[in-house]
């Protein structure tokens, strides 16, 4: 504690300008999580949080009990699965066909392009799709009737729903992720390009021996980063592009979708605490032997 203290007094100007940024995380992020007793608890508005009865783990109980749990944890990781992958693969293949363009003007109207759909709302691409697949006036059926063939009803066809949502979210986020790979390949040695040139190596013998195991260090810390997400959904994503057809939800429900509604209609704060608490557990679990696993291959490549 002396040391901290003088520590304090040889930096004050520091610490003045960091404690903004300290106290808003302590009030924004740790304060809340006082909240977290909900998920034990059989809370009533009138005895509000710490007054509110115990009831151990029976909100869990009722969470998989009921087998919602089981399905929405389901869901969330198998989405977030496929869209880890499409979406990583997709930037990393946009990273390096830019990076090959030869037009200056021509690359930087690409690049542009590519990440114009990251500044799209949610709630406009929901509006996209919708007008796409819409039974009556939808862009696909229009396109099928001038053709001579029937109309599908896609919000019928919860199979479908998959694809549609790895769709709109690889098109969405593949121009950002982009950015960063185009950074880590743009620090790459120009010099080491050169002397492959010379030394005959077509463009996809570069790819393969000099761009992709100069970027693996930054693909394995944005696949880590993002594996830590893995049992958060995109709430404003599904819900957005879904909404609240019933017809949908055992393919489309994920943990924030489903923890969202449930307050809406039952508003058991309990039960939504325990699907919460469920998933940022599971979450943090999965990060730790994630890491532990990277580590353990090459030391290098882990976050901590």
């Amino acid at each position: 504690m002396k040391d901290f203290i003088e520590e304090v007094k040889r930096n004050k100007a520091l610490f003045v300008m960091a404690a903004p940024a300290v106290i808003l995380v302590l009030v924004m992020q740790y304060l809340p999580m006082t909240g977290l007793v909900l998920a034990f608890k059989n809370y009533r508005y009138d005895m509000g949080v710490f007054g509110s009865d115990w009831n151990g783990f029976a909100n869990f109980s009722y969470l998989f009990s009921s087998g919602t749990g089981w399905l929405i944890t389901r869901n969330t990781i198998l989405y977030n699965l496929l869209n880890l992958i499409t979406s990583q693969l997709l930037a990393v293949l946009i990273a390096i066909f830019i990076t090959e363009m030869n037009g200056k003007i021509f690359k930087k109207l690409s690049q542009s392009i590519i990440f114009l759909p990251y500044f799209i709302s949610w709630v406009i691409v929901g509006v996209f799709v919708y007008n796409i697949f819409n039974y009556e006036t939808g862009l696909l059926n229009g396109m099928l009737s001038s053709m001579g063939l029937d109309p599908v009803n896609m919000y019928d066809k919860p199979g479908a729903w998959p694809i549609i949502i790895c769709v709109f979210n690889s098109w969405k986020w593949c121009g950002y992720n982009s950015v960063i790979y185009i950074a880590a390949i743009t620090g790459v040695d120009a010099e080491i390009y050169e002397a492959a040139s010379i030394d005959g190596a077509t463009i996809f013998q570069r790819i393969r021996a000099i761009t992709l195991p100069s970027i693996k260090p930054t693909i394995i810390t944005m696949l880590l980063l993002q594996v830590g997400r893995i049992l958060r959904g995109d709430f404003e994503m599904f819900y957005q592009i879904v909404g609240n057809n019933g017809q949908l939800y055992n393919a489309t429900d994920v943990i924030d979708t489903y923890v969202f509604r449930s307050l809406l209609q039952n508003s058991n704060i309990g039960m939504t605490a325990a699907a919460s608490f469920y998933q940022s557990t599971l979450c943090f679990i999965i990060i730790i032997v994630v890491n532990a696993v990277v580590k353990r291959i090459d030391e290098d490549y882990a976050l901590f």
